[in-house]
């Protein structure tokens, strides 16, 4: 029987074993409204306030600080929406990358149809930031600046902590979209400035439909949603203790060595580009697989073979992977991050595909994707 091999976890990542226990337990034994007073409500809350500390010391934040929403998206919405609303009598500029997630690109398409003068930072052909570019934009009117710390599609890390310097004395706040990098790299919100960062549960081999907005304590946003007064009154909704329990338990387990991680998914990797190599297959890495970049996302430009033709087969053979961002992979739109970085007529945004490891990730089921791929590049070409 054929196995099928899982490659797009920038996508989502399969639930650790242990993270569904607890949720299972969870949904089981701690069945009450975490908001009632009685016994069951009290234990409740017992374990959500017991992954909130997990979470917060994982990125040096206060209990208080952290928010839980419904994912990434929504993180992202309430942080740039409620900064726009909470600020705009200092100014209407807001600094944001061509190469963000459409969950932070759409809110600020609205923002400039609302009069907001949004800003968009172009990258190199890494997909890195100008710090310079960056500098020269912070005027006294930005009140806003909203980057990624790794971006999903090429895996490149942006210099969070230099912009976290800049930004901090400027009348500015900064956002983090960490979603990629949760997990897969160190984010210290104190030690790189950041006032608002948001992350996923499922990106870290927890349950979908569950994030977390940090909030630095004083900033005091007003609520994307309106209802009860749940998560000190900034996030209505009764909260999903099984899943936030999961949450805790995934962060948990996700607190391994970084570096040690990188190292893994470095050689995971090299066996793709190796073995490409070895058989003459003519390829190039989209961004690249050196210096500031997370390892876990392999983007591959193969040259002459459709994305979507690529995709199929490969999914015919038995192994997942995606031509982009899940988010708009059934769009008819082209890559922008890959547009940002080599140009909106590069072949790259129509041959190129992404290759995506989490900490279950197998060298043997790498090796087999790997021999699969030049096999399948030399039966297209």
């Amino acid at each position: 029987m054929k196995k099928n091999i899982y490659l797009d976890n920038a996508a989502t990542t399969p639930v650790s074993p242990s993270v569904a226990a607890r949720i299972n337990d969870e949904m089981l034994d701690d069945f009450g409204n975490a908001s009632s007073q009685h016994y069951f409500g009290r234990k409740a809350r017992a374990a959500v306030e017991v992954a909130r500390k997990i979470i917060a010391d994982s990125i040096n934040a206060k209990a208080n600080e952290i928010v839980f929403t419904s994912g990434g998206t929504e993180s992202n919405n309430t942080a740039i929406y409620g900064i726009a609303k909470l600020r705009s009598h200092l100014g209407k500029k807001i600094i944001t990358t061509k190469v963000e997630h459409p969950s932070v690109l759409n809110p600020m398409k609205d923002l400039e149809s609302q009069g907001y003068n949004i800003v968009y930072l172009d990258v190199d052909q890494t997909g890195h930031i100008s710090l310079e570019q960056l500098k020269d934009e912070l005027t006294d009117d930005t009140i806003l600046v909203s980057i990624m710390s790794v971006n999903n599609e090429v895996g490149s890390i942006m210099p969070i902590e230099e912009i976290g310097k800049l930004v901090k004395d400027t009348n500015a706040l900064f956002h983090v979209d960490d979603v990629q990098g949760f997990g897969n790299i160190d984010i210290d919100v104190q030690k790189s400035n950041i006032d608002l960062m948001s992350t996923s549960a499922h990106k870290i081999n927890g349950p979908k439909f569950l994030g977390f907005l940090y909030e630095k304590e004083g900033i005091n946003l007003p609520p994307l949603l309106l209802g009860g007064e749940q998560e000190l009154k900034r996030r209505p909704g009764t909260e999903n203790v099984p899943a936030i329990s999961g949450f805790g338990v995934a962060v948990k387990e996700s607190n391994i060595d970084k570096k040690e991680q990188q190292k893994k998914y470095q050689n995971l990797q090299n066996i793709i580009i190796n073995k490409l190599k070895h058989d003459h297959v003519d390829f190039e890495v989209n961004g690249s697989i050196s210096g500031s970049v997370s390892h876990h996302v392999l983007n591959l430009w193969l040259k002459g073979i459709d994305t979507a033709l690529a995709i199929t087969n490969l999914d015919l053979a038995g192994f997942a992977v995606s031509g982009g961002s899940a988010c708009t992979a059934g769009s008819l739109h082209p890559s922008h991050v890959l547009a940002a970085m080599y140009g909106e007529s590069s072949p790259r945004l129509r041959e190129s595909i992404r290759v995506s490891f989490s900490r279950f990730t197998s060298e043997d089921d790498v090796t087999s994707f790997a021999a699969e791929l030049a096999d399948m590049c030399k039966r297209l070409v």
